[in-house]
């Protein structure tokens, strides 16, 4: 598929968590004349806390990025949280993708977004650091308990099941904060005069309408593996391409089974 724009955001690289495999499927099958990555891109916290972490599959990633920039996109970097250390080479371009404090993006059919990680407007990273470092910790032990429990529900035909984004809408605190983020987030594209504000970094991609701007989150490749296009006519969707490939896989095993059903009928 061809777009006009590819928003990708918290690919958390360097992390066990990072569904790479499926991000460079998404890359192998989209294209786009520019691309935000729009935070979160490589996991500096996790790296640093435990020790260098780079499967092969996470290398396909990156060199998928720097051949779609080397075959003429503009790719841009806006630093996040995790990828902070980049946020010290704002202004420079690494293979052709441009880093970025964050963007200002017109679409298509004329509106204006801000483009930005978010985390500058999440209280708790900004004042409570060694509170943000604790929870992600937490958040690291609930996605290696989450592959635990889908390997099981695997062996019994049970569907992908994500344990924090179930946590999420669960936790009272959790949903108070994330309305929260999404109303300042809105709040400053407002004050800003644009038309939208397109972020990442809670990990709950959404498109929503918030007082007549555009709250637009690209979700993450963790849990949702999820990104935000933009059509030629300028408006955006959100693609969930984790649902897109358990569909695919699905057609696949059904017309495995036709097959042998068809040979055993034949027989």
């Amino acid at each position: 598929m061809k777009y006009r724009t590819i928003f990708l955001s918290d690919i958390h690289l360097g992390t066990p968590g990072c569904q790479a495999d499926l991000l460079l499927d998404f890359l192998n099958r989209h294209e786009a004349a520019q691309y935000y990555l729009v935070g979160d891109i490589v996991d500096a916290w996790r790296i640093r806390r435990k020790g260098f972490l780079w499967p092969q599959a996470h290398n396909d990633v990156v060199q998928a990025l720097l051949e779609k920039a080397h075959g003429g996109a503009r790719i841009y970097l806006i630093p996040g949280n995790h990828d902070e250390f980049l946020r010290s080479y704002l202004g420079t371009h690494f293979g052709g993708i441009e880093v970025c404090r964050s963007a200002d993006f017109t679409a298509a059919d004329g509106k204006r977004y801000l483009v930005t990680h978010g985390d500058q407007f999440d209280s708790v990273v900004v004042n409570a650091r060694w509170l943000a470092h604790l929870g992600d910790r937490a958040y690291d032990f609930m996605l290696w308990l989450n592959t635990h429990v889908n390997r099981a529900r695997h062996l019994w035909g049970g569907q992908y099941w994500s344990l924090s984004k179930w946590a999420k809408h669960q936790v009272k605190q959790a949903v108070n904060f994330i309305s929260e983020y999404e109303a300042v987030l809105s709040a400053e594209a407002k004050r800003g005069g644009y038309d939208g504000v397109i972020c990442g970094h809670i990990h709950s991609a959404a498109i929503r309408d918030l007082d007549g701007i555009a709250y637009v989150n690209t979700g993450d490749w963790v849990e949702s593996c999820t990104a935000v296009v933009e059509l030629e006519d300028g408006r955006l969707a959100l693609i969930d391409w984790e649902h897109t490939a358990r569909k695919a896989r699905n057609r696949d095993r059904a017309r495995r089974a036709r097959r042998r059903q068809r040979q055993l009928e034949n027989v």
